[in-house]
């Protein structure tokens, strides 16, 4: 094992599970809209024209692919905005006649837990259903938390953090048994919301297999532009808007669409659906490389999450006896960007929800890593990361409170102090 001041920098972004570069494709895709076809698409003229056939047709393209109407499709802000959409959307329109009960996860994205929270203000009660010690959620638990006053079911498809799958079509299925079962018909509640931005890309997104009735959708996932997503709505579902004035997106979100967004979005999505099955193979031969070599250089490791259920790209593990942030600081150092977490919440000290809800002890939060493969990631660069990862964590643990002598302080302060200048981590300063 080489020591790390015999290892040079490489680049190596393993955080795509927080955000992707926009692909050439997407680029060229969305320049004509910043400039030649720049209307307003609400216009009547030549110029906006052109914006809305461009409108019209990226939402024909995601459409298509998700086997949806071009009308279910509405553009948003972003998967954040979306999800805050189907959420106090339909608790709105539904919860004063159908009653005041919701149904989520433990381990949701807190664009869902937030909402749900400000919800609870507002009179509605939030089932939080466990998950198992691989983060799933289960279909059985789901139906026996299902009431007459319960008017959403919001699941994520993939999760964020430690990349399980979610049986998605099995909770739906089960949803449909109920309403009929209970006199429903199918555009009464409750109905099922997805938050599928990880699997974009990864998985199956036919919303009549998936058998829901809202999904969540956003660009910054799949190598489009940040700032644009969509909600899915089946038609006779219906929503109170979040934002209202023009009323452009069927009077569900007002203000002039980012044409050139959503012309990204689209062209990143389907430039993801058909190089689905190829990638998904490729990510997954170098993530299985990379968790068996971990486990042999690094002693006291854990897989967090399904081990083979799980996103062909996510590798979210334990390891013991450091704090994770402490490693991700040494390993950006040379050159890898990687996370602790969800990158929404990277910045916060708490431990992750995801894996305490799973079971695991604080230790076992505090100490995990989500390295999140991409386009880009080769084999050189997984072999970077294998050779900087272990003396990493031999450094770190040296000095670790958990394992510390006197002794075994002063001998290796010294490899930790080139780090720290002055008593101030040198990526502190500014």
């Amino acid at each position: 094992m080489k020591s790390l001041s015999e290892i040079e920098k490489r680049i190596v972004y393993l955080d795509h599970a927080a955000t992707t570069p926009t692909h050439p494709d997407v680029v060229a895709a969305m320049l004509p809209y910043f400039t030649d076809h720049f209307g307003n698409p609400s216009g009547l003229y030549e110029i906006s024209r052109d914006a809305s056939e461009a409108l019209s047709s990226a939402r024909e393209s995601i459409a298509q692919i998700l086997h949806s109407r071009p009308e279910e499709i509405i553009f948003t802000g972003g998967g954040t905005e979306s999800d805050n959409l189907a959420l106090f959307g339909i608790a709105r329109k539904y919860g004063a006649k159908w009653g005041k009960h919701i149904i989520t996860s433990q381990i949701e994205h807190h664009a869902v837990l937030l909402p749900t929270e400000v919800l609870k203000k507002e009179g509605f009660e939030i089932t939080e259903t466990t998950v198992n010690e691989h983060a799933e959620v289960s279909v059985e638990n789901i139906i026996a938390a299902l009431r007459p006053e319960t008017v959403l079911i919001s699941i994520m498809y993939a999760n964020n953090e430690v990349g399980t799958i979610e049986p998605i079509a099995e909770i739906g299925a089960a949803i449909q048994r109920w309403k009929k079962d209970n006199g429903r018909k199918p555009i009464d509640p409750p109905f099922l919301h997805t938050d599928a931005c990880q699997a974009a890309g990864a998985l199956n997104l036919n919303v009549d297999e998936l058998k829901v009735d809202l999904l969540t959708l956003n660009g910054s996932k799949i190598y489009g532009p940040k700032g644009v997503g969509i909600l899915y709505v089946r038609r006779g579902v219906q929503l109170v808007p979040l934002i209202v004035g023009g009323g452009q997106e069927n009077r569900l979100r007002s203000g002039t669409e980012n044409v050139p967004a959503i012309v990204g979005l689209a062209r990143a999505l389907e430039i993801a659906t058909e190089k689905r099955e190829t990638e998904n193979a490729r990510l997954a031969e170098l993530r299985n490389y990379l968790w068996a070599e971990i486990q042999v250089r690094v002693p006291k490791v854990i897989l967090n999450g399904h081990p083979t259920n799980r996103l062909p790209n996510n590798l979210n593990f334990t390891i013991l006896d450091i704090e994770g942030e402490a490693a991700l600081l040494y390993m950006d150092e040379f050159g890898i960007s990687l996370s602790t977490g969800s990158a929404c919440t990277s910045t916060s000290l708490d431990p992750s929800h995801v894996i305490l809800a799973m079971g695991k002890p604080y230790e076992y939060a505090h100490g995990s890593l989500r390295m999140t493969l991409g386009a880009s990631t080769t084999r050189e660069d997984i072999d970077h990361v294998l050779e900087v990862l272990p003396p990493v964590v031999a450094l770190l643990r040296s000095i670790s409170p958990l394992n510390l002598s006197m002794d075994q302080k002063q001998e290796n302060i010294a490899a930790h102090s080139a780090f720290v200048e002055d008593g101030v981590p040198h990526w502190m300063k500014k």
